[in-house]
């Protein structure tokens, strides 16, 4: 399976750590302007009009480099209309919330306030309770480089049952709380035991787990003694000037301008019916999946971050030690490695990049940049099905060209 390719083990924050996809639908291709596609990205705005012919309404990108940034698009905000999509529009960026969240863990510890090494029952005591679950040897680390061994609440049956096709009308507005959400995780028996987790450890065995970064935000909660919310506003958002950038909390409004998002609720069929899913209650992915953000404010953080803007030393170490993903289920390369809450993805001899992908309802995204942050791409289509290798070729077209 290529470097980004996603599997369909979870339905609500597909559990991606690159992934975007396409294909059915028709949709409008919008070429560039010379002002916006300079001759240096003509093959990316060449891969966004390609995806949108294969059938995504829309889709958008920004590339960060040496010249400066580049915006791109192709196809529309909403189907059966002719308006383009915006390079500023905002969308549900799922999974690539989970940078965020450990960046906020890391700033957190390098006030003094937790450690990484601080197991889940001195935070949140009497949480992690069900059959082989020892909450005392969890520790904040494995929750940030899913080396914790918890279930995966995606992949409860019942629980995906609900987000399926006709079903996710009646659950669209439901709001979940955090416990609700682990404790659907807890119900089923651990993938492993952790390893010790005073430091990372390759040999150790690895699961791509959305239950362990909502662990992750209600420790935020709890050291902080505030929302999540609030945490990342005041430790990133604001500090960056993201201000395409929000934590959504309950309500299942996009703030504009947006694009209408697009879903087969994960359907396989060539004809599978879509589905308007704009709208639906993020609560079902919290400190997960549920940050809202644009293609500028993405690159504008990965860039920092990666370029040692927002960590000390310490924890910008932390960040980056990455463990082994042996025993992947469809995320990546087999040579792959998973720091905290970003991924290296090792494209080929030579030619790696750091980021993360995310998939929910009616969007898929992707950001990939340089170890030192200075070349970003990031990714976004109104639209969840189908194939990513035009994706896939971009990237390395990006990087690993030379």
């Amino acid at each position: 399976m290529n470097a980004f390719q996603p599997s369909r083990r979870a339905l609500v924050v597909l559990t991606a750590v690159g992934a975007l996809t396409a294909t059915t639908a028709a949709g409008l291709a919008i070429a560039a302007s010379p002002s916006t596609a300079p001759r240096p990205h003509a093959g990316t705005q060449a891969a966004l009009d390609e995806i949108v012919k294969q059938g995504t309404p829309g889709v958008i990108a920004q590339v960060k480099d040496a010249r400066g940034r580049w915006n791109g698009r192709a196809g529309v905000r909403e189907t059966g209309r002719d308006q383009p999509r915006g390079t500023d529009d905002r969308f549900r960026i799922a999974s690539m919330t989970k940078p965020f969240t450990a960046t906020v863990l890391l700033k957190l510890e390098a006030q003094g306030r937790l450690s990484l090494n601080d197991s889940v029952e001195k935070w949140l005591p009497g949480v992690v309770r069900g059959k082989d679950y020892h909450a005392e040897n969890i520790t904040v680390r494995h929750l940030l480089n899913h080396t914790s061994g918890i279930f995966d609440y995606n992949m409860d049956e019942g629980f995906r049952a609900k987000y399926a096709g006709e079903e996710f009308d009646k659950n669209r507005h439901r709001r979940w709380t955090p416990r609700e959400l682990v404790n659907i995780g807890l119900a089923h028996p651990p993938n492993f035991q952790p390893e010790d987790g005073s430091k990372p450890d390759e040999r150790g065995e690895w699961d791509y787990s959305d239950t362990n970064y909502i662990l992750a935000g209600m420790i935020i909660e709890k050291v902080t003694g505030g929302t999540y919310k609030e945490a990342v506003e005041r430790l990133i958002i604001k500090p960056l000037k993201l201000r395409g950038t929000s934590v959504p909390e309950t309500s299942p409004k996009l703030p504009r301008p947006h694009s209408r998002h697009y879903s087969t609720l994960f359907a396989e069929e060539p004809a599978a019916k879509v589905y308007d899913v704009t709208e639906f209650s993020p609560t079902v992915a919290f400190s997960a999946g549920a940050l809202i953000s644009t293609v500028g404010d993405v690159t504008t953080f990965l860039s920092k971050l990666l370029g040692g803007e927002l960590l000390p030393a310490e924890q910008q170490r932390a960040l980056t030690s990455t463990v082994h993903v042996n025993g992947d289920k469809g995320h990546g390369g087999p040579n792959d490695g998973y720091g905290l809450g970003i991924r290296e993805f090792k494209l080929k001899k030579g030619c790696s990049v750091w980021g993360h992908g995310g998939m929910i309802p009616g969007s898929a995204s992707r950001t990939v940049a340089t170890a030192d942050g200075r070349h970003v791409l990031t990714m976004n289509r109104n639209a969840d099905w189908g194939e990513q290798k035009l994706e896939d070729d971009t990237v390395l077209t990006q990087f690993c060209a030379r």
